[in-house]
């Protein structure tokens, strides 16, 4: 679960990251009183989940309150993205002398959190990593010994940062690993870390991302999940309890059970599609999944108005391909199906879920390849006719 820069400011602050004052407001007016609040320069950020604000015209600076008003009229409002600004952070604008990059993410393949810095920050770490890799630090945790200053330290001079900055920037790095951990974090991530002339280093900015496995035990973390930055459709299927994700310029459905046949179904409806055919959804049932999971299933992918085809590949092993029959069928019931659906069905019971599928308004297919191929000469039809 990704939360907004102003939520992540917040935790950050509770763990003595030193960042400057700001405010949220959501009208020009709220902007104005927060900048006389605050004095001075500030910065007026849109509040939206998405990366690249200020490429794309969400981030800007504000010498006086007047100002920081018509900023803040021309951000608010705008579309970012996709996604509508309703809210924006006025924060209290820092001298940068110099610019920097932390982050604490998981690493699957070791299977530890690892901590990266780069002394070039501001700019996408992924383009740092891509162009100069060198410029790029990184220390896995072993958390059975946790995380120690001394390892940082070594890891910040070698890739550039000054004795003076590595030092303070090594106790952030161990408040952002306490963070990671006490908060169930996915990643935390500061860029830019910034050095005012002065001296001190601020965070300037912040990212947090929330494992979902974890929310149950942060509940008021849970309550951070704003549902209009996410798409309509995600936020339908995730209120029913299923894991989807909306593909762009997609036209088929896909339903499967278990994430490696979703992916693999998806590989081959592309495969044969040739750029005609696409998927328009990656949608995970589950292993045991009944049949009203698959019937929410269903609803869900045919509000999607792309959607030209559906194609459900179900290998029943924990779930029973007669449940999934039924679930089908109890969702198709009173429903006036405009694009044709083929289903797969194999393993446990499969004869059994052919049979109650017979005489339906669905197609059923034996093999993977038999399904796509269908669907594939369906949607290249309807594009050519």
């Amino acid at each position: 679960m990704k939360i907004h820069e102003h939520c992540a400011r917040e935790i950050f602050r509770k763990y003595g990251v030193p960042i400057p004052p700001d405010g949220l407001a959501t009208t020009p007016d709220e902007a104005k009183a927060i900048a006389e609040k605050l004095g001075g320069q500030v910065v007026i950020k849109a509040q939206v989940l998405v990366g690249g604000r200020g490429k794309a015209g969400g981030v800007k600076l504000a010498n006086s309150p007047d100002e920081a008003y018509e900023k803040a009229s021309r951000i608010l409002g705008m579309d970012l993205k996709g996604l509508k600004v309703e809210k924006v952070l006025v924060a209290k604008a820092v001298d940068i002398q110099r610019e920097y990059y932390i982050g604490i993410t998981l690493d699957r393949d070791r299977k530890k959190h690892v901590v990266i810095a780069s002394p070039a920050g501001g700019v996408d770490i992924e383009e740092v990593a891509e162009k100069t890799p060198e410029k790029i630090g990184k220390v896995w945790i072993d958390p059975a010994y946790g995380l120690h200053q001394y390892e940082c330290r070594k890891m910040l001079f070698e890739v550039g940062f000054e004795p003076q900055v590595a030092a303070k920037a090594a106790a952030f790095i161990q408040k952002l690993y306490k963070c990671v951990i006490d908060n169930d974090c996915s990643l935390a991530e500061i860029n830019p870390l910034v050095l005012s002339p002065d001296g001190q280093i601020w965070a300037i900015d912040a990212k947090i991302n929330l494992d979902d496995s974890g929310l149950y035990r942060h509940p008021e973390l849970k309550a951070l999940r704003e549902s209009e930055d996410t798409d309509p459709l995600e936020r339908e299927a995730h209120n029913r309890g299923l894991t989807y994700v909306r593909l762009e310029d997609g036209n088929v459905g896909i339903i499967g059970n278990g994430a490696g046949l979703v992916m693999a179904t998806m590989d081959e409806v592309k495969r044969l599609g040739k750029g005609i055919a696409k998927p328009a959804n990656f949608l995970d049932i589950g292993g045991g999944a009944q049949a009203e999971v698959v019937k929410n299933a269903l609803e869900v992918v045919l509000m999607d108005p792309n959607v030209q085809a559906v194609l459900i590949n179900v290998f029943g092993g924990i779930t029973r391909c007669d449940e999934v029959a039924k679930g089908i069928l109890q969702a198709i019931e009173g429903i006036e199906l405009k694009v044709p659906i083929i289903i797969r069905l194999a393993g446990t019971n499969e004869a059994e879920g052919r049979a109650i599928m017979k005489g339906s308004r669905l197609e059923v297919a034996e093999t993977l390849d038999q399904a796509a191929g269908k669907i594939v000469e369906w949607v290249s039809s309807r594009v050519t006719s």
